[in-house]
């Protein structure tokens, strides 16, 4: 039997880029994307008439557990990427995060134990870590969310591995550390930092810094947390365990708009306004225990995924 791969959420960023990587490397599978295109779209998806039927699109809602059971029957692994991401968006809408990231995560969990799924692969966030000053970012260090957010996240955490526990539903928490890259949606109010410096910076407006700029974050490349997540579904020692997925560097803000200006060969304009609530001021992530678990090691580095994202949206525009 051709064996099933599931993406939640899987015609947004980081979800479309799995599909596609699951598409590549299982000629003979099949991949199953649960989206409810609220913020998914399928111009993510443009390989999908290549894909033919080996691509099944499920039009559903993680909130919905009958959407979810549907969508896992007969798979192999669950990708979950499915959530509300910003924090910032989690502010102003606490309960619309907790519904997002905290039951949908219980519904694939459940769905997961109902159709015998042999394992579940879910994004969880470096956000959990809060604000402690402890840097780099290690597993053993306990949460401290600062942010309804985080706080989804790390209930999140806690509901898999009381799956593997209880249950026996094999499960690998991978905690993403600011990822960027191509498809990226820079227009959202809530979008990320780097495809809306690199929009603004297109289309000459001054950039918004938030703060002095001198914040700093573990911003990681799309291939790398791709990487991550199918090595997460393979490696038998990693169930059960929540990993970090990032470059184990630094980048501040001020650094970035300094990048920017190299690659277009201009200055840039800026404005700094107030700092954000629930932004934390440094992220760094040690990537040792994902490295001895799984087995990775991010490939590509901040300032090559940063050309190539330059790259994207200036053929894009």
């Amino acid at each position: 039997m051709n064996p099933v791969f599931v993406v939640t959420g899987g015609a947004g960023f980081i979800g479309s880029h799995i599909v596609e990587r699951l598409l590549g490397d299982h000629p003979d599978g099949v991949v199953r994307v649960l989206d409810d295109f609220s913020t998914g779209s399928e111009a993510n998806l443009p390989f999908a008439a290549a894909a033919g039927r080996r691509l099944e699109i499920v039009r559903g809602d993680v909130k919905r557990l009958d959407d979810v059971e549907r969508a896992a029957a007969g798979a192999r692994v669950i990708f979950h990427q499915a959530a509300m991401r910003s924090v910032p968006r989690s502010v102003a809408d606490p309960l619309g995060a907790n519904a997002n990231n905290v039951e949908g995560t219980l519904h694939v969990l459940e769905a997961a134990r109902r159709q015998s799924v042999a394992r579940v692969v879910y994004a969880s966030s470096s956000s959990v870590y809060g604000d402690r000053p402890e840097l780099p970012k290690r597993e053993d260090q306990p949460p401290a969310p600062i942010s309804p957010y985080a706080v989804s996240k790390a209930a999140g955490e806690q509901y898999a591995q009381v799956w593997t526990r209880l249950y026996g539903v094999e499960t690998v928490g991978l905690r993403y550390f600011n990822v960027f890259g191509p498809r990226q949606d820079p227009k959202s109010e809530y979008a990320a930092v780097i495809p809306r410096f690199i929009l603004w910076a297109l289309e000459g407006t001054p950039l918004e810094v938030h703060g002095d700029g001198t914040q700093s974050r573990d911003f990681t490349y799309i291939d790398n947390v791709v990487d991550a997540n199918l090595a997460a579904a393979a490696a038998p020692a990693a169930s059960g365990h929540v990993l970090n997925v990032g470059c184990g560097n630094r980048v501040s803000l001020l650094e970035i708009i300094a990048r920017l200006e190299k690659i277009l060969d201009r200055a840039v304009a800026r404005r700094h306004t107030p700092g954000r609530a629930g932004d934390v001021p440094h992220t760094q992530a040690d990537v040792s225990k994902a490295r001895a678990l799984m087995g990775y090691t991010a490939r590509v580095d901040f300032d090559e995924g940063f050309r190539r994202t330059v790259d994207y949206f200036r053929r894009s525009a």
